[in-house]
């Protein structure tokens, strides 16, 4: 299985830090935020790892991330020359995965203490389809939440003002090469953004798109706030 990291975006909520850098090059502990996310899946057994960013820092991260080999992966990178959406950035890896791979995606912005191994061993037993990672949480109203029946997804909303349930969906996301074609038959939302969401329906609405929960922390670090606790939670211990 092969991973992908996104980390691009214009992090908006995080200025004027994200002015001068990309919000995943960002400081969380002792390390980059992105770092997090590239030992998870080197944890994870994971080797061949795609890093999508934009061009604003793009040199910093081949500086700092270089080949992969001091961090037990082999890195490839591509640029998305424009933020357009997650569902965008990802239709970038189609020639990364290859036809009939599965393959693991990791916002770069979000950071989470259980291991990636249980779901990977999970999602391989899945036939096709894909799988989305949730966790409870007390306000899901910034997230895209997934309403659940008899155990199934039946939908995601997308920043509910009146959430449906307490799930929220992780960035962490499992596919199969199907999602290529999902992409491709998307349009872009009433924002101009490629929704993940609306391609993580399509899912849902076959019955394709399972699910598990995540049963440690979980942090969006994509503000001012979630990045000063995410400093305290990794600071408390990671692995």
């Amino acid at each position: 299985m092969k991973g992908v990291v996104l980390a691009g975006g214009t992090g908006s909520r995080l200025r004027p830090l994200t002015h001068i850098i990309n919000k995943h090059l960002l400081p969380v502990g002792e390390l980059p935020m992105i770092q997090y996310a590239i030992d998870k899946l080197s944890q994870a057994g994971i080797q061949d790892v795609l890093v999508i960013t934009g061009k604003q820092s793009a040199s910093l991260y081949v500086d700092y991330l270089g080949s992969g080999d001091l961090f037990g992966v082999n890195l490839t990178y591509k640029i998305q020359e424009k933020a357009g959406g997650i569902a965008q950035a990802l239709a970038l890896a189609e020639d990364f995965v290859g036809e009939g791979e599965k393959f693991v995606v990791i916002l770069g912005d979000n950071l989470f203490l259980d291991p990636l191994q249980p779901m990977i061993e999970t999602f391989y037993q899945q036939d096709e389809g894909a799988m989305v990672i949730l966790k409870e949480v007390e306000d899901p109203r910034r997230y895209g939440v997934a309403t659940l029946k008899h155990n199934q997804i039946e939908r995601i909303i997308e920043k509910p003002e009146h959430p449906a349930s307490p799930f929220a969906v992780t960035g962490i996301y499992l596919y199969d090469s199907s999602v290529f074609e999902i992409i491709k038959s998307q349009s872009p939302s009433a924002r101009g953004e490629m929704e993940i969401t609306d391609v993580n329906n399509v899912y849902a609405a076959t019955g394709a798109l399972a699910h598990m929960f995540l049963t440690g922390w979980w942090i969006d670090a994509g503000t001012h706030e979630s990045l000063f606790q995410a400093t305290l939670l990794v600071r408390k211990g990671y692995s």
